[in-house]
């Protein structure tokens, strides 16, 4: 399997667990250009990967640059986490 096959595969769930790697460049540049992808081709990844990218801004002000504590960072990730599974999982109208 190729590894355009296997980023292919790659569900929205598992792109969007990685998003924060992304935003804090502490992924390799291998995974960065597979995100990058994935968040190209899909619409719901690239605005749950907006809404993260704002968040982390709106901290980064508001804390005037400093590091948001890592028990913050956890609490908000499983925040963000539920809100996009409670979104994706309610059925369309």
């Amino acid at each position: 399997m190729s590894e355009q096959d296997e980023f292919e595969q790659l569900d929205c769930s598992a792109v969007i667990a990685d998003v924060w790697l992304m935003l804090d460049s502490e992924c390799d540049e291998a995974s960065r250009a597979r995100l990058q992808r994935h968040l190209d081709e899909c619409g719901s990844c690239l605005e749950a990967y907006g809404i993260e990218e704002k968040v982390k801004s709106l901290v980064n002000r508001k804390c005037g640059g400093e590091h948001a504590p890592e028990s913050l960072r956890q609490r908000l990730s499983i925040e963000l986490r539920r809100t996009i599974l409670i979104t994706n999982t309610e059925p369309e109208s």
